[in-house]
């Protein structure tokens, strides 16, 4: 008799359980199409009866950007003038040219070139001006308009016509879209005896082979090498099979790197390492900061909670969500967030806060906790945590605001015409800070402040409420000595501001190999890194539970 109360209760709790479960979901659907027809309505209205002429596409995609927006500044929506160039970079494998376009008024300038990329090759340079491709004109297009043209498929050719500095004469070079290969391992070598250095740029194709032949070839120059510094600075990720086989370099086969979950739990996978390693047992250093984003923290993140190496730098970005993309209807698609990974501990380094597209540091009390293999304590929801953790070099506002404008660029520019090659890289140091001071004097550079804008918004509000002329005076007074403090700022950061044109010449002419070479002849991080690897005692202390 008990048995069949209870049967009974059972079976009825089932049947409330899914009639709410059924109701819910009516419910939901319900609200679906009830907002659709809403907005279905409106959008009917306003093209009807709006006062001026609007474009419907256009009207459209500002509303789906918009809705998107409140999700993650990684689900997009692509329209079908758009989808040619997603295609290339998504379906057929992005056919890289080597050079990367910005837009400076109303010019389309080159503002990088890869090393022996098909760009590089063809004999074109930072600093030219991009007027047509394939005979269409860059006219009134974006930078990422451009982009998206410039790429296709690997082995087909594409025509640019460009204008280079100090020329009026338009030159026609004709260019062979390469592969995805790139220099993701700008540079490897010897930093001190028995310490080796390798820089990781991008987690593109074969990045896993080209840090794992890199160690090679360091403990090949070096018999006795003790400790490597992998850099993961300003590397903001890339492909998830690359992040898995560099941890593959440092960890043997068969460990769990990630796992990814989402809604669906029939989708959710894990990925292991699968191949031999390089070297289990050498002292690893890795080297973030907060531009470290998705492959990079998944990396530096396994290496931390399986006690493989010791992190050191500032919290990396944030990223760790796994999209993937839809077809939506005529020749549209949205890329969404499907899913988020997790690594060994656990625990998912997903910020939790956004504003204005950009994460939102959360305290650390916020953040759950999780255990690395040897049990120290990790914490998830906004990036990877250094085990030593290092205040960011900032550069000053004034550095930030010529590079903003372009100023350095522009300088730099007019600085190389007529110059085929400079002194070496090991020798090279600009000092005319009287010439560069005399370009500024020319330009229309504006160094407009946070400041400025708060005086501005003290004096509108105070004449709005009525406030006396003596309250406008002391305003006045203060910007004008805000005025004159911004006028010495260019003075006071000469050092500065000379060490951001050399670094901009020396990339021009030795590429990011050159520029990494040279930013680790004064790097703190470098620094801290190499004095860790040479405390053994102090390595394995950090490794230990406290």
């Amino acid at each position: 008799m008990k048995r069949k109360y209870l049967l009974g209760a059972i079976t009825g709790l089932v049947l409330v359980v899914g009639m709410a479960f059924t109701y819910q979901q009516k419910e939901r659907y319900f609200d679906i199409i009830k907002n659709l027809e809403i907005f279905s309505n409106m959008y009917k209205e306003v093209n009807s009866n709006y006062v001026d002429e609007i474009d419907p596409n256009q009207l459209m995609k500002v509303g789906i950007d918009a809705m998107l927006a409140t999700l993650d500044p990684f689900t997009n929506y692509f329209s079908e003038s758009q989808i040619e160039g997603w295609r290339f970079k998504n379906e057929e494998g992005e056919a890289s040219s080597g050079l990367k376009v910005k837009k400076i008024g109303l010019d389309l300038v080159i503002s990088g070139i890869i090393e022996d990329s098909p760009a590089h090759e063809a004999g074109l340079k930072v600093g030219d001006q991009i007027k047509a491709v394939n005979g269409e004109t860059t006219e009134k297009r974006s930078a990422e308009d451009v982009m998206d043209i410039i790429s296709g498929i690997p082995g087909s050719e594409m025509n640019l016509d460009v204008v280079r500095p100090g020329e009026t004469e338009i030159k026609n070079i004709k260019i062979t879209r390469g592969g995805m290969d790139g220099k993701n391992v700008p540079y490897s070598g010897m930093v001190e005896p028995g310490i080796g250095y390798i820089s990781l740029t991008t987690f593109t194709r074969d990045a896993g082979r080209n840090v794992a032949n890199a160690l090679r070839d360091l403990k090949t120059e070096s018999t006795d090498l003790k400790g490597v510094i992998l850099d993961l600075r300003g590397n903001g990720g890339g492909l998830l099979r690359e992040a898995i086989n560099v941890c593959n370099v440092f960890i043997p086969a068969e460990e769990t790197v990630v796992t990814t979950r989402s809604k669906v739990v029939e989708a959710d996978q894990e990925y292991k390492t699968r191949t031999e390693p390089v070297d289990t047992e050498i002292e690893l250093i890795v080297l973030i900061d907060e531009n470290s984003a998705s492959a990079s923290e998944i990396v530096s993140g396994v290496m931390q909670d399986l006690d493989r190496g010791v992190i050191i730098g500032q919290l990396s970005y944030g990223k760790g969500l796994v999209q993937n993309t839809f077809d939506i209807g005529y020749n549209a698609k949205v890329k969404l967030t499907t899913s988020k990974y997790y690594i060994p501990s656990g625990r998912c380094i997903q910020s939790v806060e956004y504003k204005n597209g950009e994460r939102v540091h959360i305290t650390d009390d916020k953040r759950a906790k999780f255990k690395t293999r040897a049990g120290r304590t990790v914490l998830d929801g906004g990036g990877v945590q250094p085990d030593v953790p290092l205040t960011a070099e900032q550069r000053p506002l004034i550095v930030k605001k010529l590079m903003q404008q372009d100023i350095i660029f522009n300088y730099v520019t007019q600085y190389c015409i007529g110059k085929d090659s400079i002194e070496s890289l090991e020798t090279f140091h600009y000092k005319d800070f009287a010439s560069f001071k005399a370009f500024l004097d020319k330009s229309d550079f504006k160094f407009e402040t946070e400041t400025d804008d708060a005086l501005k918004k003290l004096k509108d509000v105070a004449s709005t409420e009525s406030y006396s002329t003596e309250v406008t005076s002391h305003v006045d007074q203060l910007k004008t000595i805000v005025e004159k403090e911004k006028a010495t700022q260019v003075n006071k950061y000469e050092k500065e501001i000379l060490q951001a044109i050399e670094r901009e010449i020396l990339s021009r002419y030795y590429f990011e190999t050159g520029l990494v070479r040279h930013q680790l002849k004064n790097d703190p991080e470098l620094a801290e890194a190499i004095k860790v690897l040479n405390n053994s005692q102090q390595y394995t202390s950090i490794l230990q539970v406290k």
